[in-house]
């Protein structure tokens, strides 16, 4: 097993290499689509119909923006969190999929990346439902972990051989330091996640938006020390600011 670190068009991507097969430890974005097949076709010199199993840890358009798009060109599989309902519902998950589409373009603006088109669909139709526990389909030796918090479904992968685990957007890197993502919707689920993934006691922690860390006890407690105890989301900080907006139009007479 080689696990490849590919960079994307705003995150990491993974691509996990074994003699038969590729597994894909996340849906990455639209954008992200030519660049994983490429890298699979020129630098692997493989058939992209070698990937067989596509990972979404949770639905951001980095994430899960290129899952359908890749099964279709490859035939891989979509494993993704048992959660029945889609996590962009109603007119809520219809505007809070807009507002992510438009972080991920700001991300991108930040990091000088030209603009692409980030536009996926909100539903994900899943091939493999799958929680805590389980392996991951035709890749036995990768293991499943709920670690919700950043949003209701987020999923880590471990591989207890290789003493490694991905854990998408469940931590990020802000002048070299850990700390907790935008938005948390879940602060007590997102504290447990954390000492779960730290109790693992991996040798390497594969992050989305940095690569791979050492997660030891002090960079655990920084992000318990500095993550919201309440909510942080889109709609709570849109009121905070509406909220702040009022109160100075208010006192300013």
């Amino acid at each position: 097993m080689k696990i490849h670190q590919i960079q994307g068009y705003i995150q990491q991507i993974y691509l996990v290499e074994y003699p038969d097969k590729l597994l894909l430890l996340d849906g990455a974005s639209r954008a992200d689509v030519g660049t994983i097949l490429r890298f699979i076709s020129d630098e692997l010199s493989r058939p992209i119909t070698d990937l067989k199993a596509i990972i979404v840890t949770h639905m951001h358009p980095d994430h899960a923006g290129a899952a359908h798009r890749l099964r279709k060109l490859t035939g891989a599989h979509i494993v993704s969190s048992e959660k029945e309902e889609a996590w962009y519902s109603g007119l809520d998950g219809f505007l809070m999929h807009l507002t992510d589409l438009m972080l991920a373009w700001w991300m991108a603006a930040r990091m000088g990346r030209p603009r692409k088109n980030l536009w996926y669909k909100k539903r994900l139709i899943v091939d493999y439902q799958v929680k805590e526990g389980d392996s991951v389909p035709l890749f036995s030796d990768w293991r499943i972990l709920d670690t919700p918090g950043h949003t209701d479904r987020d999923i880590s992968v471990y591989n207890h051989m290789a003493s490694v685990v991905y854990v998408a957007d469940l931590m990020v890197e802000v002048k070299q330091q850990l700390i907790a993502p935008f938005p948390i919707f879940h602060p007590n689920q997102y504290r447990a996640s954390i000492e779960k993934i730290h109790q693992l006691g991996a040798q390497q922690v594969l992050l989305a938006h940095r690569g791979p860390v050492t997660f030891d006890a002090q960079s655990k407690q920084h992000i318990l020390d500095t993550a919201p105890m309440r909510p942080l989301t889109h709609w709570r900080v849109t009121k905070i600011k509406l909220k702040g907006i009022f109160r100075s139009c208010f006192y300013s007479r």
